[in-house]
C-alpha cells in the first residue's frame, strides 16, 4: 500500500513539475506574436518590445546561479513553491500592466520567479527520481513537456489574443500557478544538502551588472549617441564590472564559474553551440511575428500557424539527435546542427526577398532552422554535463544556461538594431534627402515594430511620397534580410569554432 501511494505522490509531483516547466516555456515562446498588438494598445515603441522581452531574459540569468545554492541550503521544495507563487502575482501584474514601463518591470519579476522555479524543477526531479528506469521516464516526459511549452507557445499567445485580448496571455498563468501549487503541496518531497556552498553574491551581481549595461548600450545608443558621454560611461561601467565579474571568480573559493572547465574540449565546444543556438535562433523568434504580420500582412492566429513551422521541428527531431549523437559522437552533431540552423536563415533571407514572398517561401528556411535546433539543443546540454565529474555537473548546467541566456539577451538588443539600421538605410536612398534624420530614424523603428497605422505622424507627407506603401514595404523586407544574414553567416562562424574546439585538446575532466 506504501508503494502505491509513493508511486502516486511521485506522479503528482511529475505533474506539478510539468506544468511548472510548461509555464515557462510558454512564457518565453507566446509572448513574441503578442508584441505588435501590445505596442499598439500601450503606445510602446520598439524599444519597449525588446525590453519586454530582454528584462524576462535579463531576470533569469541574474537568478540562474544563485538559486541552485539557495535550493540546496533552504530545501528545493520550499524554493519551488515560493518562486512557483511569484511566478502566479508577477504574471498578474504584467496582465494587469497599464503601461509598457510596468509591463517591462513586470516582467523582470516574472523572469526571476520563472528562471528559479524552472531551475528548482530540474532539481526536484533529479532527486525525486533516482533509479533508472524510473528516472529516464520522469525526464522524457519532462523534456516533451518543455518542448510542447517552446513550440506550440506562438499559436496558443495568437489563439488567446484572437479569442479575448493580450492581457489573458499573462493572466492565464494565475490558475494554473493555483492548480501547480496545490499538486506541488501534496506531491513534492522536501530535500536540501546540508554541505551547499556559498552564495557567490558578487559574482552574481557583477556578472548581472554587465550584460544590462552591454545590452542597454546597444538598445539605448542610437538615441543617446555611441559616442555619447551617457553611452560612453555605461559600456564602461559594463566592461569594468565584466573585468571585476572575471577577478571576483578567480578568487572566490566556491565560484558560480569555475572557468578551468573550459579547457576541456568537449565542454567548451559545446558551449559554442549553446552560444549558436541563442545567437541567431531564439533572438530572432522575437522579430518573425513582425515580418508574418506586418510584412506579410497575416492576421495573428495566421501568423501563429506560420511560427509552427519555427518551433515545432525542436520538439520532433531531439530523438534523431540522440541517436546520432551516439553514432557519429556531438563533435560531429552539434557543429552539424548550427550549420543546419546558418542555412536555414540563409534560405529565409532569400524567401522573404521572394517576389510573392509569403509563409510558403519561407517554409523550407523555418524548417531547416528548427531542425537545426533540434539537432544541437540536447547533445549540447548533455556533452557539457557529462565532459566533467559528477559533482561539478551542476555548475557546468549553470554555465551552459548562462551562456544560452546572456547570448539570448545581447543578441535581441543586436538583432534589432540591425533591423533599425537596415530599414533606415532603405528610407535614406528611397526617400528625399530633404527629410530630417530625426524623423527617419523615428520612421524607422515604427516600421521595424510593424506599427504602420501611426506612420503619417511622424512624416505626414509620407501618403503623397508612398502612396502604395512600396517603400514601407521593401524597407522592412531589406532589414529583416539583413538581421536574417547576420544570424546565419554569424552561425556559420560558431560553427566552424565548435568543430575545430572539438578536435582540440582532452575530451573530459
Amino acid at each position: 500500500m506504501k508503494f502505491e501511494n509513493k508511486i502516486t505522490n511521485d506522479n503528482i509531483a511529475l505533474i506539478a513539475v510539468c506544468m511548472a516547466s510548461l509555464m515557462f516555456g510558454l512564457e518565453i515562446s507566446s509572448v513574441p506574436v503578442i508584441l505588435p498588438t501590445i505596442e499598439k494598445v500601450l503606445h510602446g515603441n520598439f524599444k519597449d518590445i525588446q525590453w519586454i522581452m530582454n528584462a524576462y531574459t535579463i531576470a533569469c540569468t541574474t537568478v540562474l546561479m544563485a538559486t541552485g545554492t539557495l535550493a540546496d541550503r533552504y530545501g528545493r521544495k520550499r524554493i519551488f513553491l515560493i518562486n512557483l507563487s511569484l511566478f502566479g502575482i508577477t504574471s498578474l501584474l504584467c496582465g494587469l500592466a497599464p503601461s509598457t514601463k510596468i509591463l517591462i518591470a513586470g516582467r523582470f519579476l516574472q523572469g526571476m520567479a520563472g528562471g528559479a522555479m524552472f531551475i528548482c524543477a530540474i532539481a526536484i526531479l533529479s532527486h525525486q527520481f533516482q533509479e533508472g528506469q524510473k528516472r529516464s521516464r520522469a525526464f522524457a516526459i519532462w523534456g516533451v513537456t518543455v518542448g510542447i511549452g517552446l513550440g506550440f507557445g506562438p499559436i496558443i499567445g495568437g489563439i488567446i489574443v484572437a479569442l479575448s485580448n493580450w492581457q489573458w496571455v499573462f493572466l492565464t498563468f494565475v490558475p494554473l500557478t493555483i492548480i501547480t501549487l496545490l499538486l506541488g503541496f501534496s506531491g513534492i518531497q522536501e530535500s536540501s544538502d546540508p554541505q551547499a556552498k556559498k552564495l557567490d553574491i558578487f559574482g552574481i551581481i557583477t556578472l548581472s551588472l554587465s550584460v544590462f549595461g552591454l545590452t542597454y548600450f546597444i538598445t539605448q545608443g542610437p538615441q543617446l549617441g555611441f559616442t555619447s558621454a551617457t553611452a560612453i560611461s555605461v559600456i564602461s561601467a559594463a566592461t569594468m564590472s565584466f573585468f571585476i565579474f572575471l577577478l571576483v571568480e578567480r578568487s572566490h573559493q566556491h565560484p558560480m564559474f569555475d572557468f578551468s572547465v573550459f579547457k576541456i574540449s568537449n565542454f567548451s565546444g559545446a558551449i559554442m553551440g549553446s552560444v549558436g543556438m541563442n545567437f541567431s535562433f531564439w533572438p530572432f523568434i522575437i522579430y518573425l511575428p513582425i515580418y508574418f504580420q506586418s510584412g506579410l500582412g497575416y492576421g495573428i492566429i495566421t501568423a501563429g500557424l506560420s511560427l509552427l513551422a519555427y518551433t515545432l521541428p525542436t520538439l520532433v527531431i531531439p530523438p534523431l539527435a540522440e541517436r546520432l549523437s551516439m553514432r557519429y559522437q556531438p563533435r560531429i552533431v552539434i557543429p552539424l546542427g548550427l550549420f543546419t540552423i546558418g542555412l536555414g536563415f540563409v534560405l529565409m533571407k532569400f524567401g522573404s526577398s521572394a517576389e510573392h514572398a509569403s509563409w510558403l517561401t519561407m517554409l523550407p528556411g523555418s524548417l531547416l532552422a528548427g531542425t537545426g535546433l533540434g539537432l544541437t539543443n540536447t547533445p549540447t546540454t548533455n556533452t557539457a554535463t557529462g565532459s566533467v565529474t559528477g559533482n561539478r555537473a551542476g555548475m557546468a548546467s549553470g554555465i551552459d544556461m548562462s551562456a544560452r541566456l546572456i547570448t539570448l539577451a545581447i543578441n535581441i538588443a543586436l538583432m534589432g538594431f540591425i533591423l533599425v539600421e537596415g530599414i533606415l538605410a532603405y528610407l535614406k536612398g528611397a526617400l528625399p534627402k530633404s527629410v530630417n534624420p530625426s524623423q527617419l530614424h523615428s520612421l524607422a523603428e515604427k516600421i521595424a515594430s510593424g506599427n504602420f497605422a501611426t506612420l503619417r505622424e511622424i512624416l505626414p507627407e509620407l501618403s503623397s511620397l508612398d502612396t502604395s506603401g512600396v517603400i514601407v514595404h521593401s524597407a522592412l523586407t531589406y532589414g529583416f534580410g539583413l538581421v536574417l544574414l547576420y544570424g546565419g553567416i554569424g552561425v556559420w562562424i560558431l560553427s566552424m569554432l565548435s568543430f575545430i574546439i572539438f578536435g582540440s585538446g582532452k575530451s573530459r575532466q
